[in-house]
């Protein structure tokens, strides 16, 4: 968000574009995030685990899953988390890979909805090419900012970072006296990955990462509107 501020303020981005930037930054915050918990919520009582749905984390409502500081990262950053769903491994039949299924479950979607909104983009350029339709142009400008934001989230929760999805997945990985020595020193871990995001250490690696996905999901969802061009 810092650096497309940059640019509007040197005059690279139209005004409205910001507008449209900071409306699919909210729409993230407060559907796509409770959905990628949800995802985490609905796999564990899934596989045994009813923990999540005792705690009230089996709902979309997104008041259940932000985590404001997360929020802020993701506004300022375009990388960040909500509230992790607590699970507890006891209770699935195979708890290191029911657990990892778990972790995964948030990331995958928002890759999903990566490619959905791809998708929808790919329908409103389209549109906007054969209407000459602005305000389709706009909202694919909408659903490929909503996509991008999706992906970030998506590759940044798999860090095996606590709070972060990827922790979760050392719970499979890792004896668990190794997995608890590292989760001792959560809240310094934490101190640290802050300042890898903002002196740029983390989001290069992260952007460029997620910049090939992107690239991806959206030359393959182009291909049945290329074809219909031709």
């Amino acid at each position: 968000m810092i650096r497309y501020i940059s640019q509007f303020m040197r005059g690279d981005m139209e005004f409205l574009e910001l507008v449209i930037l900071v409306g699919s930054i909210c729409f993230v915050v407060f559907c796509a995030t409770p959905l990628h918990e949800f995802a985490h919520a609905f796999v564990a009582v899934k596989l045994g685990d009813d923990t999540p749905r005792l705690r009230g984390r089996l709902t979309i409502n997104p008041m259940a899953h932000i985590d404001w500081i997360g929020a802020i990262m993701i506004f300022l950053f375009g990388f960040g988390y909500a509230k992790p769903v607590e699970v507890r491994m006891r209770h699935f039949k195979k708890p290191k890979r029911d657990m990892a299924i778990v972790a995964l479950a948030g990331p995958a979607c928002n890759l999903l909805q990566s490619f959905i909104f791809l998708f929808l983009r790919a329908v409103c350029t389209f549109g906007a090419y054969k209407l000459q339709n602005e305000a389709m142009a706009y909202m694919g400008i909408f659903f490929l900012y909503a996509a991008a934001i999706n992906i970030n989230l998506g590759v940044f929760n798999l860090l095996p970072i606590p709070p972060l999805d990827g922790s979760r997945l050392l719970t499979a990985l890792l004896p668990s006296k190794y997995y608890y020595k590292i989760m001792q020193y959560e809240r310094y871990i934490m101190i640290g990955l802050f300042v890898l995001l903002f002196t740029g250490i983390l989001t290069t690696p992260l952007s460029f990462l997620s910049s090939l996905i992107l690239g991806l999901f959206s030359n393959i969802t182009q291909i049945p509107f290329e074809m219909m061009m031709r």
